[in-house]
């Protein structure tokens, strides 16, 4: 079991840059591949980015790609999404998700363990 807790988000201009991290309060991240995924008001949760139990395999939204950066260092416990030429239609809450699985989901129904979600804006 593991809990997860984000940090990073809030209000960005068009073409700014955030960094999302997402810290184990409990439990240890190195046993699970961590996905971000994000909410905007009236939508589905929907896939961001995903990495690996150690850190080298990630995959991403095609609405992200080239933008984001997801990273895992798992002797800080901690997964980080770094947020580049970001868009007003990035605002959204993002959520970090553990999956115990090797598989590579993007489905959010796949991944147990969820954090509170932080809040990011992006103005045009």
């Amino acid at each position: 079991q593991v809990e997860l807790v984000e940090s990073g988000g809030g209000l960005a201009q068009a073409g700014g840059s955030l960094r999302l991290s997402c810290a184990a309060a409990a439990g240890t991240l190195s046993h699970y591949a961590i996905g971000w995924f994000r909410q905007a008001p009236g939508k589905e949760r929907e896939f961001v980015a995903r990495i690996s139990r150690g850190g080298v395999i990630s995959r991403y939204a095609e609405t992200v790609k080239g933008r984001f950066t997801i990273s895992k260092d798992n002797t800080k416990n901690t997964v980080s999404l770094q947020m580049n030429s970001l868009k007003p239609e990035d605002t959204a809450v993002y959520y970090c998700a553990a999956d115990s699985s090797t598989v590579s989901h993007a489905v959010a129904g796949r991944y147990a363990y969820w954090g509170q979600g932080t809040q990011v804006t992006v103005s045009p």
